[in-house]
């Protein structure tokens, strides 16, 4: 049997916090792909994940000596509509470990069968949201943005039915936790107060150490969220469905369905085939993010020290200070991928002049800022007049910057990827995976893992979609 160093905290928590049960085993599971350097991050035997006994673990088949398997429940806001019980519907928490660094993650089987929160559904994953999650939430990672983690991916050797038979695949997941703040939502709608006290106390020590109460805690969750809009933002990322249950209180991003990264640039882009009314189009997810983060601090406010009256002007103040603290984030990511490292009144009016004129001419989102590297970028635009006019301001601007240029240009390509899972790229995975052809899964992943370094014989995944290949929709993996 493997050694899975075990330290599971979430599992003291009270019984109504989860519900417990083992993964449902499969029939065949096979492995598609174990992530070798996360495995080390962990202090796991990779070899070992590889092996028979390690794939019946990953696919639920067989429970690690020392794992607590349960399922967490949660409620939540979809698309601004209560729901007042949600939950892993199709995921089981085996249990924490502490990696290498002493840090506790979660690990989670995505995929694992039906559980009490799966209102209906199968419990279990078809292998294209499971390859999409995988690459998607690695590449994430590459980029340097807080993100869940994938460890492996597996095939069951059973079929999904969604509209047609599709392959069956388990997705292990690595998180700091996978706490919501949809999880808060739950206990608060049912005046749970011990227990809704218990999550926030667990939180702090878990999550914020140095914070003291719900207060410190809603600030701390806010300025985190902050930054993660202003980063996915800067690499042209649309989350797709950021309901409340899919808002991690730690500030990493999670739950990989109708994601995408835009090509052409335009703020209302939505890949999301849910999204109907565009509520989480790519310009919309700040004040999205606003709006949730209001939900969690409705979720606390029985827990501030005073009356609520006062628990809600604080709460207010706090909440009303998200767009200043996301203004001040996004310009630290545009200003680097501008190449730009002081500070000058006029950068948000240059900053936004560019992605005007992109928008304007459906420029490419990412082969725009990474062509301010290396002159490409005018090659962007068909008609690059309005760039030309742009571009003569820019080089103005970096001439009053205290850094080199070389400096300049060190931050562009650091801050710019060449590289990003492209939605017609990541298709193109799963159809070879659907004819049992994993080899283009596994060099999209060696691209991705480097996406500031982009080499000759790979410089074909910097290309954009042809007019055939576009990716209009994205689809959640349920």
């Amino acid at each position: 049997m493997l050694d899975w160093p075990f330290d599971n905290s979430f599992a003291t928590l009270p019984d109504r916090f989860f519900s417990r049960l083992a993964p449902t085993p499969v029939s065949n599971p096979e492995p598609i792909a174990i992530n070798r350097a996360l495995a080390g991050e962990l202090g796991l035997d990779a070899d070992g994940l590889s092996s028979d006994d390690g794939v019946r673990i990953l696919a639920g088949n067989t429970v690690p000596k020392g794992a607590d398997p349960l399922a967490q429940v949660y409620a939540g806001h979809q698309f601004g509509g209560w729901v007042p019980q949600l939950g892993d519907g199709r995921a089981i928490l085996l249990g924490e470990i502490k990696d290498i660094k002493g840090i506790r993650r979660d690990l989670q089987l995505k995929g694992a069968g039906r559980t009490p929160y799966s209102r209906g559904g199968d419990g279990r994953a078809w292998i294209g949201p499971v390859i999409r999650e995988y690459l998607v939430s690695e590449a994430m990672h590459a980029l340097g943005i807080p993100t869940t983690r994938a460890l492996a991916a597996v095939t069951t050797g059973e079929s999904v039915y969604r509209d047609l038979p599709l392959p069956g695949a388990v997705l292990t997941r690595v998180a700091s936790s996978h706490i919501r703040v949809g999880t808060f939502q739950f206990f608060a709608a049912r005046q749970d107060l011990k227990a809704l006290q218990a999550l926030t106390d667990y939180v702090i020590a878990r999550h914020y150490p140095d914070t003291e109460d719900a207060q410190a805690l809603l600030d701390a969750v806010i300025r985190a969220q902050a930054r993660l809009v202003a980063q996915w933002m800067g690499v042209g990322f649309i989350h797709g469905v950021m309901n409340t249950d899919n808002t991690h209180v730690a500030g990493e991003t999670i739950d990989y369905g109708p994601c995408a990264f835009m090509d052409g640039f335009h703020p209302d882009t939505v890949y999301s085939s849910i999204d109907r009314s565009g509520r989480y189009a790519y310009a919309r997810q700040p004040e999205i993010m606003v709006w949730n983060m209001a939900q969690f601090a409705t979720a606390l406010l029985p827990l501030f020290d005073d009356g609520l009256e006062a628990a809600v002007e604080r709460a207010t103040e706090s909440v009303r200070r998200f767009p200043d603290l996301y203004r001040a984030a996004w310009m630290d990511v545009f200003r680097a991928k501008m190449g730009l490292r002081s500070n000058e009144d006029g950068d948000v009016g240059l900053i936004e002049g560019l992605l005007k004129i992109m928008g304007e001419r459906n420029a490419d989102f990412t082969n725009t800022f990474r062509g301010l590297s290396d002159a490409s970028a005018r090659a962007q635009f068909p008609d690059p007049s309005g760039f030309d006019e742009w571009e003569e301001r820019w080089l103005a601007r970096r001439k009053r910057d205290p850094h080199s240029p070389e400096k300049q240009r060190e931050l562009l390509r650091t801050a710019n990827p060449a590289v990003i899972p492209r939605n017609h790229q990541i298709e193109n995975v799963i159809r070879a995976a659907l004819a049992d052809d994993f080899a283009p899964m596994f060099r999209l992943s060696d691209v991705l893992a480097a996406p500031f370094d982009l080499s000759a014989e790979n410089a074909g995944f910097s290309r954009p979609p042809e007019p055939g290949e576009e990716v209009r929709q994205t689809f959640c993996g349920t």
